[in-house]
């Protein structure tokens, strides 16, 4: 019997993994199977563009996984039972499972809403495609209506920031607030966030500091204070949480949900499973959580790429590097900032700012794109067989 691993989401960890591993195992004794709610592969940096206005590929995982051998299985998670090794899935026919020998959690994450009344209800977010279209879809309206209206963006992370520049830039007739919970760009250096506030001053963009949002209404925003802000379309980005499959399954996790593995990104509770991106809980090489971006995605990626084939195949398992350098930030089409990052996760005094910043935003997030659509370009042609030992454990499994 082949061994089976299954990756669970096809996001920027999620394909990359599937497509790695697809170029380095033999297909004489492993199968691989993708598990992802949509047919589709997201650029979910690029989502706040989307929403703006700007067209964003959105290439077809079918032909991203053509000719690698890689199973699709267009699919809702519902459940993981680890101790079957079985995934519950819902899909087109209703729903089934689906067997595994090794899997691999990608499910990513999705907008929190920080439990603040009417978020869920009246509140868009860029967290995933269909959310953006949504967003998109409201802000056409507004605009088409000839009479302006009011962007309210809660939440001053990066998201937030790129949202609501974004937003300022593609359509200056809406007017754009961006609340933020302290000081905007707190954790850049002192030139980046004069920098980001000249960007906000130069589109025109309300920027309120220190405020909390208690409630959202369908037409308005209640901040801590008792103000009132008018608000056509409310944008959610104040924080983003994981699934709470893999809590349910029985899986050692943090507070919030993310899995805790050990330094090769396996669970610490269930040896067969795998975790990486934003569902993982992990420390970098400075003894730092990771954050959930696209960076990290790559990182945990790689270390449980070089896991699973070590493992199977009875080969030495590398070490990845697990480091946090930069943040790259987009303002718009035609501005951003580039701040490096320290080893103790501080932002260095020196940034880049302006077109070079959206240059090297611009290959970033080419290259994230390319490197998915083309998962097994420049790997070694040579596929290794399981070792027997593996190849016993699977049959095992599978009995």
């Amino acid at each position: 019997m082949k061994h089976r691993i299954v990756v669970l989401g096809a996001g920027y960890a999620g394909a990359y993994v599937a497509g790695n591993l697809a170029r380095r195992l033999s297909p004489a004794n492993t199968e691989i199977t993708v598990v992802n709610a949509a047919p589709d592969f997201v650029q979910r940096q690029r989502l706040n563009q989307l929403a703006a206005g700007r067209e964003i590929k959105a290439p077809k995982l079918g032909d991203v996984f053509a000719g690698t051998g890689i199973r699709l299985h267009v699919a809702r998670v519902t459940a993981v039972d680890p101790e079957r090794g079985i995934v519950a899935v819902a899909d087109s026919n209703g729903g089934g499972e689906v067997g595994y020998d090794t899997l691999v959690y990608a499910l990513g994450s999705h907008v929190a809403d920080q439990r603040v009344p009417g978020v869920a209800e009246h509140a868009f977010d860029v967290a995933s495609r269909p959310a953006a279209l949504r967003l998109r879809e409201r802000l056409d309206s507004l605009e088409n209506r000839g009479e302006g209206g009011s962007v309210v963006v809660v939440g001053d992370g990066l998201t937030g920031i790129e949202t609501a520049t974004e937003i300022a830039e593609s359509r200056p007739g809406l007017s754009v607030t961006l609340i933020a919970r302290g000081e905007l760009g707190a954790r850049l250096s002192a030139g980046a966030r004069s920098h980001l506030s000249q960007a906000c001053d130069r589109l025109g963009i309300t920027v309120l500091e220190h405020t909390s949002v208690d409630a959202v209404d369908a037409a308005r925003v209640l901040c801590a204070d008792a103000t009132a802000l008018a608000s056509d379309a409310t944008v959610w980005t104040a924080g983003f949480a994981v699934s709470p499959i893999a809590a349910a399954g029985g899986l050692e996790v943090t507070d919030n949900g993310q899995i805790v593995v050990d330094r090769t990104m396996r669970s610490v509770s269930h040896p067969s499973i795998y975790a990486v991106g934003d569902s993982v809980y992990t420390l970098g090489d400075n003894g730092r959580q990771l954050p959930m971006n696209c960076g990290s995605a790559g990182f945990t990626g790689r270390q449980a790429i070089n896991a699973i084939v070590g493992r199977l195949t009875g080969r030495k398992i590398a070490n990845t590097k697990l480091v946090y350098q930069y943040n790259a930030i987009s303002l718009g089409q035609r501005d951003g900032i580039l701040q490096l990052i320290d080893g103790a996760a501080q932002a260095r005094p020196k940034f880049l700012g302006g077109r070079k910043a959206v240059r090297v935003k611009e290959a970033i997030q080419n290259g994230a794109l390319w490197g998915t659509s083309h998962p097994t370009f420049g790997l070694p042609k040579r596929r290794h067989r399981l070792a027997a030992q593996s190849d016993r454990s699977a049959e095992k499994a599978v009995g």
